[in-house]
């Protein structure tokens, strides 16, 4: 008797399942034993695909995850230490004023001074707050 589209996704879906771990050390060791061959091929892509990577990266960041990526990375750069980015990261997208002077945030390159930062002690990194720009050079 032949599988209706609905059996055969499950019976596909329980055998995905059933042999997960196994593809997974396979594919691991696979890993292992090709790894020069494999950096060799992933070095040549890049070369020859610069511009569809590029372009590529360039979407990416406009996607949600995209930015927060990014602004994440940013933080980790300039040194800000956190146990939780992604709760840091939800914070930030809902603060909507200055912790010390309560102006509204702008927006980057508005010439106003007041796009959102995160502050932070330079000598710990531990983070502060979020604050605008022209507060957050007064605090150093």
């Amino acid at each position: 008797m032949p599988y209706t589209k609905e059996q055969r996704a499950e019976y596909d879906k329980k055998r995905y399942e059933k042999n997960k771990e196994k593809r997974a050390k396979q594919k691991a060791e696979y890993y292992q034993k090709h790894k020069e061959k494999i950096a060799k091929q992933k070095a040549e892509y890049n070369q020859n695909n610069k511009e569809k990577i590029a372009e590529k990266n360039k979407e990416y960041l406009k996607t949600p995850n995209g930015k927060k990526s990014n602004t994440i990375s940013g933080w980790k750069y300039i040194g800000i230490k956190c146990d939780d980015y992604d709760t840091l990261y939800a914070n930030y997208l809902a603060e909507t004023h200055c912790d010390l002077c309560r102006v509204k945030f702008g927006k980057k390159g508005d010439g106003t001074g007041t796009f959102k930062t995160a502050d932070h002690d330079h000598e710990t990194g531990l983070f502060r707050n979020f604050l605008c720009q022209t507060c957050n050079r007064k605090r150093g």
